[in-house]
């Protein structure tokens, strides 16, 4: 049988792809056959990253990226065109969160998340739409959340900007369809990262999460990888506008016990 989940001939940009989640999804993707482009502030982190993705026999590029900058995503853009000519899937995994009471949270705190949580990921597919379109099979994965279905105690800023990328992610869906363009999201359920480890580790908050979980543990960071080789695949050529939870039954539970 052909296997219309490999993704050899592929290239995947992984914007927020050099820690955490989106990290092992670069890492993934490239498993899954793609030459693999993650990027991130971090010029150690995008080494780092880029010579694990090598191991596996595909291609990378080394270029750091500003997800708050409209002309530093252009530049990466334009990098991996020149290097690849072509960027056939976009993951869009680069996030931010803090918890604070919401009566407290400041404007500029509001904002910078929501720069880089929606509007940066507004930037990146704006960005990176001609290219995604030239071959009719472009692919975009964008990172929404469990609190884009759910409120979360003390996190409404983040909650906030996550419902806001399920909707965006829905837009561009309907917008680009007829492009070639296939646009979804994935919802992680609770995984232990740089990003959450202080709200989750020990903490009452981390105990009522694994109270909630079905499976009663936290997710593997490669256990997100299945659905986002997925999404960029053949295999969801008629899948778009859909959001993946990939939570171990957070959000099908009622009553556990």
């Amino acid at each position: 049988m052909k296997n219309i989940m490999d993704l050899s001939g592929r290239v995947a940009v992984v914007v927020g792809g050099t820690s955490g989640l989106g990290r092992a999804i670069a890492i993934g993707l490239a498993e899954a056959g793609a030459d693999v482009v993650p990027s991130g502030r971090r010029e150690q982190f995008v080494n780092d990253v880029c010579s694990e993705i090598e191991k596996t026999g595909r291609k990378s590029l080394r270029h750091t990226m500003d997800i708050a900058s409209r002309a530093s995503i252009d530049a990466l853009r334009d990098a991996v065109v020149k290097e690849f000519g072509q960027v056939d899937i976009l993951v869009n995994a680069a996030g931010r969160t803090f918890r604070k009471p919401t009566v407290d949270v400041s404007e500029a705190d509001w904002n910078s998340l929501m720069d880089t949580n929606l509007t940066g990921m507004l930037r990146s597919c704006q960005s990176f739409h001609v290219p995604l379109a030239a071959h009719k099979r472009g692919r975009v994965v964008n990172i929404a959340s469990l609190s884009s279905f759910v409120s979360l105690f003390e996190v409404a800023a983040y909650a906030a900007s996550k419902s806001a990328v399920l909707s965006l992610t829905k837009s561009l869906a309907i917008e680009w369809a007829k492009l070639g363009i296939n646009v979804n999201a994935i919802a992680p359920g609770v995984f232990l990262t740089d990003l959450n480890a202080a709200l989750l580790t020990g903490t009452d908050r981390g105990r009522e999460f694994l109270m909630r979980t079905p499976m009663g543990r936290f997710g593997k960071a490669e256990e997100l990888v299945g659905a986002a080789v997925l999404l960029a695949s053949d295999a969801a050529s008629f899948i778009t506008g859909q959001c993946i939870a990939v939570d171990g039954g957070f959000l099908a539970s009622g009553v556990n016990n």
